[in-house]
């Protein structure tokens, strides 16, 4: 008798808004559908719990990799989501409260019975940009802080920062920041509410100019082979993709390693199997653990598939081949 297919889901923002060109969901849809593996999908109105039980409206999804018609959905079914082997939690940010609330569905449904890739306690307590704290030796000087007097201290200290909220993504309301700027002081109260949100500063890392900001995919704590580097255009400072920036893939270098070496086993513990390190000038800026993406651009360029080596990673967590 053959083997019952693997059944997975993913839970994620409407798939028929992404670019399926250079979406990294799909990527990885496409290579669990290529294992043979039935996917269905969810967005997180379909979540809920009932009586510590968590369920969802589960649509049967196929997906393909065509830029006009790249999926076919089916009905959704109450499902308990315990009973998936694994979910994919591909929510992009904002990391707001309905964000968290989500989390909460998922770790029951982990308790449950699901992989939760990634884990949902490492999703609440590994926030992108504070998380670097924990690896202050892979990272350029940085402040996390409410107050715009210590903004402005810092500021003094290093001549140029960069200036970020905690919870955003794609390079939204990233600013630099130069000493005698007059709109220092609008940055720092718009960012921290007047002095009633935390913000981060980091010192500016001119290299941003040359070599771009680079992601380092993590699969399961070890690197790809090659970054992403991500170089913004001469009209802006940000390198985001999602910004107008250009992705050039290239080798890891010694420092990406060693980064990737300082961070990636604690990942691993902490069950985060899909991780993006962006990386400017040798030194981590954000650890991006909610929805990474470069999946494409690097297959593209170097037919490294790191959907297809996720796959593996999270057959090995189940024990299956």
């Amino acid at each position: 008798m053959p083997n019952t297919p693997l059944r997975i889901a993913v839970v994620m923002d409407p798939i028929e808004r992404i670019k399926p060109r250079k979406d990294t969901t799909l990527a990885m849809l496409l290579a669990a559908q290529h294992r043979g593996w039935d996917v269905h999908y969810l967005e997180l109105g379909d979540l809920w719990l009932r009586d510590g039980v968590a369920m969802g409206r589960a649509r049967p999804l196929a997906v393909r990799a065509h830029d006009e018609d790249w999926f076919t959905r089916g009905e959704p079914v109450v499902t308990r989501l315990g009973d998936f082997a694994a979910i994919l939690m591909r929510k992009d940010p904002p990391f707001d409260t309905e964000y968290i609330y989500s989390t909460y569905i998922l770790e029951r449904a982990e308790m449950q019975g699901a992989l939760v890739v990634n884990r949902p306690q490492g999703l609440r307590d590994m926030n992108e940009k504070v998380y670097t704290a924990w690896f202050p030796q892979c990272c350029a000087p940085t402040l996390i802080a409410r107050d715009m007097g210590d903004m402005h201290a810092f500021l003094r200290e290093h001549g140029r920062v960069v200036c970020k909220p905690l919870h955003g993504m794609g390079g939204r309301s990233i600013f630099v920041v130069d000493l005698g700027d007059k709109n220092a002081n609008v940055v720092f109260e718009t960012l921290t509410e007047y002095g009633t949100r935390f913000a981060i500063v980091q010192r500016y890392i001119p290299d941003i100019v040359t070599t771009g900001d680079s992601r380092v995919i993590l699969v399961d704590g070890d690197p790809a082979p090659y970054a992403l580097a991500r170089i913004p255009t001469e009209a802006d400072n940000r390198g985001n993709l999602a910004a107008g920036a250009k992705g050039i893939g290239r080798p890891l270098d010694e420092r990406d390693r060693w980064l990737a070496g300082q961070i990636g086993p604690a990942l691993r513990e902490r069950g985060m199997l899909f991780v993006g390190l962006d990386v400017i000038g040798g030194y981590v800026t954000e650890i991006n653990v909610t929805s990474p993406t470069g999946v494409r651009e690097l297959h593209k360029q170097f037919g490294i598939d790191s959907a297809a080596v996720l796959m593996d990673a999270i057959a090995r967590r189940l024990g299956v081949n």
